[in-house]
């Protein structure tokens, strides 16, 4: 109980007074017993904990349809000629507490104007997490930048920084940290690294809207910030995302970047035309209706995830072989895009995750085994092998760093336990909760069943 006080504590100065009632609840709940189902597993044919569904998601909100059909019928689809994603863009801006937002065409090309407006170019290298999503090491490749995998900390699934320095040479030029799952990662130790050795810092919080870390929204506490607005994430449409900033001539230049190279702001006296290389990013003014609709909801949904998973953590942290997330120093609140725990066999007699997840799933509780060891997989050789890298690098980098793919055990370990709950499930109420905490309860204390 103590480590959730304390953790609850964290929460009062940056959370709703409605959301507090779920939390003091969750937490005044968590004293009591939860029943779980006994008997047969679901798999082998017994009774399942859960046999309704979960709520669906994206959730449309028919409010939007009149404002969306409008955007349609005007004609004006592209941003120039519109309204709606200049105003998205100052609303998001205002929610996440930064100067200023971008509006791009997904989350990946938030990354890449982040990395081409700080200055990462062919031939630089990039710290970062190994435990994310592939776009964050694309966009890396896609730079003709390598990137180098520091450690991920197995308690907060985010980068660990003891394990970034040892990265660090003179061809360093960023380190991009993930605050993945929504989980913040510790950007006081990270800040401190890259001021020592002048390297710029590229938030990707493409799951963590709303999160917070040392008072501030994930997102604010780098050079720049990038979001994803897909169709899965806790402020959807589709696709989309942003590049979110307090410093206006970094901004200006991501504008002009996502939009073919045409000067911006601060530098539109000065350049006329194309005066910079760019592409085209840019969100859709559909898109930017679509997302404002959903800003309606996005506060209290994350108050409400936020609730659930206070609940959970103080339940399933009783249930052998179960360990729940731990959130980084400084952190005081994850968005929960996903709820993470780690599966420890050997408390359930070496049964393999595997069945674990599939026990699971028939009991009526779907998840997900979350992010696997990507970095052996194809496209790191496909890159290193490329005429580019081969130009750019020296086949004694290229090996030393192959080498280093292979000394990454914590990561390696947490890829073999993960085990993620879905979004939309911390959207429930606490009896949906307590069907989770039941069917992990059931199958440990049946475990032998499938042995």
């Amino acid at each position: 109980m103590e480590e959730l006080n304390i953790t609850r504590r964290k929460f009062i100065a940056t959370t709703s007074v409605g959301a507090l009632g779920t939390i003091f609840t969750a937490t005044a709940s968590s004293c009591g017993n939860t029943n779980p189902a006994s008997g047969k597993l679901a798999l082998l044919g017994g009774d399942p904990v859960r046999s309704k569904d979960w709520m669906s998601w994206p959730i449309w909100d028919p409010k939007a349809e009149d404002p969306a059909l409008s955007v349609l019928r005007s004609g004006k689809w592209y941003r120039e000629w519109g309204t709606e994603v200049k105003k998205f863009e100052k609303m998001y801006a205002e929610l996440i507490g930064t100067k200023r937002a971008l509006a791009t065409a997904s989350g990946t090309t938030a990354l890449e104007v982040a990395l081409h407006v700080l200055g990462v170019d062919a031939g630089d290298e990039v710290i970062v997490s190994p435990y994310t999503f592939i776009a964050t090491y694309n966009v890396v490749f896609n730079a003709k930048a390598l990137p180098v995998f520091a450690d991920t900390d197995q308690e907060t699934f985010t980068i660990n920084p003891k394990t970034i320095e040892e990265r660090i040479n003179e061809r360093t030029k960023a380190i991009l940290p993930v605050h993945i799952l929504g989980l913040p990662a510790d950007m006081n130790s990270i800040n401190a690294i890259a001021k020592k050795h002048d390297l710029v810092v590229i938030e990707d919080a493409c799951q963590a809207w709303l999160a917070e870390y040392d008072g501030k929204k994930c997102g604010t506490l780098g050079d720049l910030g990038c979001f994803s607005f897909q169709n899965s994430k806790h402020l959807p449409s589709g696709e989309g995302g942003a590049v979110t900033g307090n410093d206006d001539s970094l901004m200006d230049m991501c504008h002009s970047y996502h939009n073919c190279g045409r000067a911006y702001g601060n530098t539109q006296g000065e350049f006329h035309g194309y005066a910079f290389r760019g592409g085209n990013m840019r969100m859709m003014e559909i898109q930017a209706v679509i997302l404002m609709n959903q800003m309606n909801r996005i506060k209290a949904d994350a108050d409400k995830r936020l609730g659930n998973a206070l609940y959970l953590d103080s339940k399933l942290k009783n249930i052998p072989g179960i360990i729940p997330y731990k959130l980084s120093d400084g952190a005081d609140r994850s968005a929960y895009h996903l709820y993470p725990f780690r599966y420890k066999k050997e408390y359930f007699d070496n049964l393999p995750r595997e069945k674990f997840l599939q026990a699971l799933a028939a009991e009526g509780i779907n998840c997900n085994n979350g992010y696997g060891p990507q970095y052996n997989d194809g496209l790191i050789e496909e890159a290193l092998n490329s005429r580019g890298y081969k130009r750019l690098f020296t086949e004694q980098r290229l090996n030393a760093y192959r080498e280093e793919l292979k000394n990454l055990p914590d990561n390696d370990q947490l890829t073999q336990e993960a085990v993620w709950l879905f979004q939309n499930m911390l959207l429930g109420e606490k009896s949906d909760m307590d069907d989770i905490i039941n069917a992990v309860e059931k199958i440990y204390e049946n475990r032998k069943q499938l042995i």
